[in-house]
């Protein structure tokens, strides 16, 4: 696919979950399943020319324990697309190494709700488009939405649209929307609480969680009005019975999907 044809349609990035030195894929945060070698998984989306990719480190997310940096290293020498990396980043001398190793964007999860001056020091030093605020929403159990954080255990008690416009006043540039009650489910994305956040901020909003077909992506974008859509397990998964195989659309799929809105 040339540039210009990935220009003028909404970005499809797939979401791979990194747990010690394999990648694995979660149902609603829980119940990990192996879905093999993160470098093989490179290697497959870099043929498919994807626009984007997000890899989180749900280990060093866990554990505290800070990014892996020789493996990370290693994924990303044989990334050939835009790299956002999220999972632990707790300091300063962290984000400028990420940078140094070739991320292109970092995604900020807890330490944007417990030290947001990271969040918006990173902004301020690399740009606001360097910078994404990832964002863990469910219902909680009234039915009301509440943004979570530490792996999705800890609730910030702060609704979904006022954390997104918190984020976007420290600087990020775009927020990833994350269903954790969709996550895994194959159930489709939650449209009403993405075009709410979508209607409350300017920066784009990538829509997370819950993808089962492409006609998931069109309705995120022409329906909710989010900028882009991201999935995990639409990308690595086949079939009823969960095989894995590692996916992603055609061109042609992706260009006549977004070609119009109705």
């Amino acid at each position: 696919m040339t540039i210009a044809l990935k220009k003028m349609r909404p970005r499809v990035i797939p979401v791979l979950l990194l747990s010690g030195d394999g990648l694995v894929k979660t149902t609603q945060f829980d119940q990990p399943k192996y879905i093999g070698d993160p470098i093989n998984a490179m290697k497959i989306f870099n043929d498919s020319e994807v626009d984007e990719l997000v890899l989180l480190d749900i280990t060093s997310g866990r554990n505290d324990h800070g990014p892996q940096w020789d493996k990370l290293s290693e994924i990303i020498s044989e990334a050939f697309m835009p790299l956002t990396y999220g999972g632990a980043v707790r300091e300063y001398s962290q984000v400028e190494k990420l940078f140094s190793l070739g991320v292109e964007k970092i995604a900020f999860n807890t330490a944007a709700f417990l030290t947001p001056s990271l969040l918006e020091k990173a902004a301020h030093a690399y740009g606001n488009q360097s910078v994404v605020a990832s964002m863990d929403i469910k219902k909680n159990f009234w039915g009301r939405y509440d943004t979570f954080v530490n792996y999705g255990r800890t609730a910030t008690k702060v609704t979904p649209v006022d954390y997104a416009r918190r984020m976007e006043e420290l600087g990020a540039g775009e927020i990833i929307l994350n269903s954790m009650d969709r996550d895994g489910t194959r159930s489709g994305y939650d449209l009403d609480i993405l075009k709410q956040v979508c209607e409350a901020v300017s920066i784009p909003v990538v829509a997370c969680g819950g993808a089962h077909e492409l006609k998931d992506f069109h309705r995120a974008i022409f329906g909710a009005g989010a900028s882009a859509v991201a999935a995990g397990s639409m990308f690595v998964f086949h079939g009823k019975l969960r095989g894995v195989l590692i996916n992603y659309p055609r061109p042609a799929e992706l260009r006549d999907l977004f070609q119009s809105p109705i």
